[in-house]
């Protein structure tokens, strides 16, 4: 048994932290304005987290993080995820959003359809909004209809979001074209 914990690691985007259980990752913080308040921000949500040196799943979540934040396109599947304290909805929700690869997007409403909620687009972008895990669970491929953005509640609001897409080469969001 792996004892729960969190850690801090660098990105390309910044200094990220990650917290886990025995089960798997139960939290990714991206990074704020500085380390002790990414960390603050991810304690807030995992008080009882202590400094430990990562599990083999919390390696292969850092690894595999800090290579898509340089663009290398993986979408984590293999990571075990640890969603027991998450409402039923939402893992639903996180279910559909983590089957979407990286360069692609879903909108909230084909989200919702595809959890049987074919109204719930609103529902699923608070969900969302709730998410533990971004970059694991990516809600950052998830937009509203149209192709607008939408929300994104990790530091940076939408500019992030705009930035984790084009990392990913997703069409409209990575470099211009002429068609």
């Amino acid at each position: 048994m792996t004892a729960p914990g969190y850690t801090l690691f660098d990105t390309a985007i910044g200094r990220c932290a990650l917290a886990w259980s025995d089960r798997g990752v139960v939290g990714l913080q991206l990074p704020e304005v500085s380390a002790e308040r990414t960390l603050a921000r991810l304690l807030d949500a995992h008080p009882t987290m202590q400094d430990r040196a990562p599990s083999p799943a919390a390696r292969r979540a850092v690894e595999g993080v800090t290579a898509l934040l340089t663009g290398v396109p993986d979408d984590l599947a293999d990571v075990p995820l640890d969603l027991s304290a998450v409402a039923e909805f939402d893992r639903r929700v996180y279910a559909v959003t983590r089957d979407i690869d990286p360069g692609e997007v879903l909108t909230y409403g084909r989200v919702a359809a595809l959890i049987g909620s074919p109204d719930g687009a609103q529902a699923v972008g608070q969900s969302l909004g709730r998410n533990p895990i971004p970059i694991l669970v990516p809600c950052h491929r998830v937009l509203a209809a149209g192709g607008k953005v939408g929300g994104f509640s990790a530091s940076g609001g939408t500019v992030t979001k705009r930035a984790l897409l084009a990392l990913e080469h997703t069409p409209g969001f990575d470099d211009p074209t002429l068609f």
